[in-house]
This record gives structure tokens, sequence and C-alpha cells, in this order.
């Protein structure tokens, strides 16, 4: 009997639309036509390779040449898996995130909060065998964003899951617990569904907390199917 399981779509409602109202931004990015399926190839489905030796891992933000960073240093460790639960090996994750003061190690960041030298902005780690990730950062922090009055992002980090190929990349952002910004936030309310809305949220974790070093938070991914983690659209 073979072993071959269907794929099982989204749920209604638990991922964000193109077009979110609230979003301003979402307006000028959402495809305005019926979308076109084109044919994936050779080149867009197996390539290029992404390993550790190709792509060496950057598994600590919070450290440049020896320098701790500014902030609360945390660790965030998850597994990504599928619809089924079966892990998801060998993926490469992608880190990126505003520092502690809110500010992106990016020049097209203008907010006049500080830049940290001694924080990376972005890394790089592989799934194992079982799936699961761990990286260092530290928290980061909230920053304007000027879509509508007043407007600040929640406290979040983006992370990025490519499979064996571009075009098996995925994004999502992961938020922290008990942030008030969340319920004001037009990015993280875009995913219409409560319940898909709270698997967003990292959820702290003792096991992953290193004593007197660092808190520990956890952050598990499923890439597809009825439980899916939301991912980016807009």
């Amino acid at each position: 009997m073979s072993s071959f399981v269907s794929l099982r779509p989204n749920a209604p409602m638990t991922q964000p639309p193109y077009d979110v109202p609230a979003y301003g931004s979402s307006h000028k990015r959402h495809p305005m036509q019926k979308p076109v399926s084109l044919p994936h190839t050779v080149t867009e489905t197996s390539g290029p390779g992404f390993s550790p030796e190709r792509f060496p891992p950057t598994a600590d933000l919070s450290v440049v040449n020896g320098k701790p960073a500014l902030g609360e240093r945390i660790v965030v460790a998850g597994t990504v898996t599928d619809e089924d639960g079966r892990p998801v090996r060998d993926a490469m994750i992608e880190i990126w995130q505003a520092n502690a003061s809110g500010r992106y190690q990016h020049p097209g960041d203008q907010h006049d909060a500080p830049l940290d030298a001694n924080f990376r902005g972005a890394g790089r780690v592989f799934t194992d065998g079982a799936g699961r990730y761990r990286f260092v950062t530290v928290k980061p922090g909230a920053y304007p964003w000027r879509n509508h009055h007043n407007a600040w992002r929640p406290n979040h980090v983006h992370l990025s899951f490519f499979g064996a190929g571009f075009a098996t990349r995925l994004i999502t952002q992961m938020y922290f617990p008990g942030d008030p910004l969340l319920a004001l936030d037009p990015i993280f309310n875009s995913v219409p569904d409560a319940a898909s809305r709270e698997r967003l949220i990292a959820r702290f974790d003792v096991d992953a907390t290193v004593p007197e070093w660092a808190l520990g938070y956890r952050f598990d991914v499923v890439l597809r199917g009825q439980t899916a983690t939301p991912m980016e659209n807009a």
C-alpha cells in the first residue's frame, strides 16, 4: 500500500490575504490580475543547493568580534515540520530583525534610534535531522512605521525558510507573548483567524533558557496544511 498522503490545502482564513485595507503597503504590492500558473523547471525546483558548507551558519546575532550587543539576550529554538508532523530536515533558515532599540542594520532605516555595532542584524541556521533549529539574538525593539497615525510595529523577528530552491521559499514573522502592540498591528492582524495568529507568537520556554545568561523562546513552524504557520503574501 502506498504511504503517499495528498496535500491538504490551508484552511480558509488562516493565511493573510494579498490586499489588507489597514496595511497600506499591500495596496500597491498585491496582484491586480488573476494569478497565472507557471510550470517550474529544474532550475527553480532543485537549485541552488543550500548547505552549511556553501552557506556557513551564523547562529549568534548577539555578538560581533567577541563584543556583546546591547539589549536582552534571548535563545530562540523550535522545530520545522510538514502538515503530518514529519521533520523538515536540512532546511536553511534566514533571520533578520531590528536591534534592541528598534532599528535595522540597513541604510534604508532612518529611524533616529541608535545603531549597535555589536549586533549583527541578520543570521542563518539549518534544521537538523529532527527538524530542530536554534539561534541566539537580542530581543528586538518596537519601531514607528508610518502606516497610520502613531503606528508602531510590535517586537518581531523575520524568518525565511528555504526548501530545495528559490521557488520553495516561505517568509513569516515571530512575535512575543504579552506584547500590547499586537492588538493594534495591521500586519499581525492581517491573518483573519485568531487561532492562526496565535501560531505567530513564540512562547517562553524554560528548557531553552540558559541559566544566568539568556531567556528561551520556542517557535515551532508548520510549513503547510490545516495548521500551517501563517506566511507573508503581501
